[in-house]
């Protein structure tokens, strides 16, 4: 099950949002393999828990975040930062973004540190800085409508759901994982720390623009017009009788 639009574009272009997804890309391609294969920029850029709690790696705590494993998980992370970074971005201004993106991921950072602090395992991935836009969108705009693209083997369908319910399954699902001890590599508590720390950051801006009368305000949306996309289909193409 994967987001792949919200039904209310920013109003005005996200540069930063464009400018992260770019950027993560690039390192990407820097570090792949089949790319730059500067697999030393990995190695230099990854989080180690060991060694940032003996106070070695430091810078660690940022450029993990600009690093990933994979196609599949920078395709998911750059996927849900691009759905729904632009109305966040929209609210704080491009640096208020910038910096929350930033101590989103560090606050992700120290809550999987805490978990393991003598862990000599590497944590690389922009999840934890997005984990944390997806709390502060869930805090601002909980009522938004997102398409989810829904994969059952060969047979897939857009449905259009609440953003509370996407989001809400999402850190469920976290939550899950992380307590029954997961072993697939993924960072849970990251996940976890990052959308906390997104919807405690957010807290303040919410609570300056009325709280609850806000969501009043504007339906619980982002505060623009919204779009009802034409659902595709595939042409029946019928087959000639000889």
């Amino acid at each position: 099950m994967f987001p792949i639009r919200d039904h209310n574009p920013s109003n005005r272009t996200p540069w930063v949002t464009w400018t992260l997804i770019a950027l993560n890309c690039l390192v990407y391609l820097l570090t792949a393999d089949w790319g730059g294969q500067m697999r030393g920029l990995w190695a230099w850029g990854a989080l180690y828990p060991d060694a940032v709690t003996h106070g070695f790696y430091l810078h660690g705590l940022f450029t993990y975040m600009f690093l990933h494993a994979g196609l599949m998980h920078i395709g998911g992370n750059m996927l849900f930062l691009w759905v729904f970074g632009d109305n966040l971005e929209d609210q704080l201004g491009p640096l208020g973004f910038l910096l929350f993106y930033l101590a989103g991921g560090l606050a992700a950072a120290g809550a999987q540190i805490a978990l393991d602090p003598w862990s000599p395992v590497p944590m690389v991935g922009a999840s934890g800085a997005i984990a944390a836009v997806m709390g502060g969108y869930l805090l601002m705009f909980p009522r938004a409508r997102v398409d989810i693209l829904v994969i059952l083997i060969i047979v897939y369908k857009i449905f259009t759901i609440r953003a509370w319910i996407v989001l809400g399954f999402w850190f469920g699902l976290q939550l899950l994982n992380s307590l029954g001890a997961s072993s697939d590599g993924v960072a849970y508590i990251a996940h976890i720390g990052g959308f906390l720390a997104g919807l405690a950051m957010v807290l303040p801006l919410f609570l300056a623009r009325g709280g609850p009368a806000f969501w009043r305000d504007t339906q619980g949306q982002p505060p623009h017009p919204s779009i009802d996309y034409v659902a595709t289909t595939v042409p029946v193409v019928r087959r000639r009788k000889r």
